[in-house]
């Protein structure tokens, strides 16, 4: 990037700490211009149509909307707006899901400074970046990009499901009918491109979304 360009960015936290730090620290790259501080989905996508930063650097555990949703919202409304998630997670299921639902970053919330510098500039020249500390080699990656995305009540289905829980009992702990155990049971096989239930908690193990 040239000297004179800077880049626009917009920090999504829940946690008003998080947000200052975040400020200060921001204030010293020179190259960076912070558009704007939210604290929930719906003043980030405010904060974006006026801003139209490059990127949207948000938490993923906030409340009400989750930063899951609010990748996806961004894809699908501001596609030119590149995502990078901040979190305390490092298991693959939330890598995978923010990677699918649009973002081209995963950064911890321990990351140094210097990292932090690395993880905007990769970004903003087009590339994907992945924390130094979620130790995931290339293959892994782009095993994780393909991973399905499933939803809160096809994850609850997984789990019983990988606890040994027949239909029935999925249904009455989840205070569903048969038929909609049945649904999602299909959905979750067709989602993992296998036949049966030993296949697909094989590859949800290894994906570690169990």
């Amino acid at each position: 990037m040239s000297t004179t360009e800077k880049i626009s960015l917009l920090v999504v936290d829940d946690h008003p700490m998080v947000l200052e730090g975040m400020r200060s620290m921001l204030a010293q790259f020179g190259y960076v211009h912070l558009t704007g501080l939210a604290s929930n989905a719906w003043e980030a996508m405010d904060l974006i149509k006026q801003e139209r930063p490059h990127i949207v650097l948000t938490d993923i555990n906030m409340p009400e909307v989750s930063g899951i949703e609010l990748a996806e919202k961004i894809r699908r409304e501001f596609p030119g707006v590149k995502v990078i998630a901040m979190s305390t997670f490092k298991e693959r299921s939330y890598i995978a899901q923010m990677i699918q639902h649009g973002a081209v970053g995963y950064l911890l919330k321990s990351a140094s400074r210097e990292e932090i510098e690395e993880a905007l500039l990769r970004v903003y020249e087009g590339y994907m970046y992945m924390s130094h500390h979620l130790h995931m080699t290339e293959p892994e990656q782009q095993e994780t990009k393909q991973l399905p995305v499933l939803t809160s009540r096809e994850k609850e289905v997984l789990q019983l499901i990988s606890d040994g829980c027949t239909n029935p009992e999925i249904a009455k702990r989840l205070f569903i009918s048969l038929h909609t155990v049945d649904t999602h049971r299909k959905n979750l096989l067709t989602k993992f491109n296998v036949n049966n239930t030993a296949l697909l908690i094989k590859i949800a193990t290894k994906a570690a979304l169990l």
